[in-house]
């Protein structure tokens, strides 16, 4: 039994630790290149839809780094009983 928890959490400390340094490099991007992001986004046209992209990519690289790290410390949702 301990043995299937440590290998649960090895694959979730994987998994955190590369999707914590994406996320990183992505809010790194974002901020240090605010003034080329902001002028390709108000070309108009079809740019229109890359911060709506942009948006999609931050929140699921951040949403998948949190949850691997709320399984890593042990917290989770409530499992309801059938």
């Amino acid at each position: 039994m301990a043995g299937d928890i440590s290998k649960f959490r090895k694959k979730h400390y994987g998994k955190a630790i590369v999707l914590g340094v994406v996320s990183l490099v992505l809010y790194t991007i974002l901020f240090t290149e605010q003034h080329v992001l902001n002028e390709v986004f108000a070309k108009g046209g079809y740019f229109a839809l890359l911060p709506i992209a942009t948006a999609f990519l931050f929140s699921f690289v951040h949403g998948n780094f949190t949850g691997n790290f709320w399984d890593i410390i042990g917290i989770s949702a409530k499992k309801e009983k059938r």
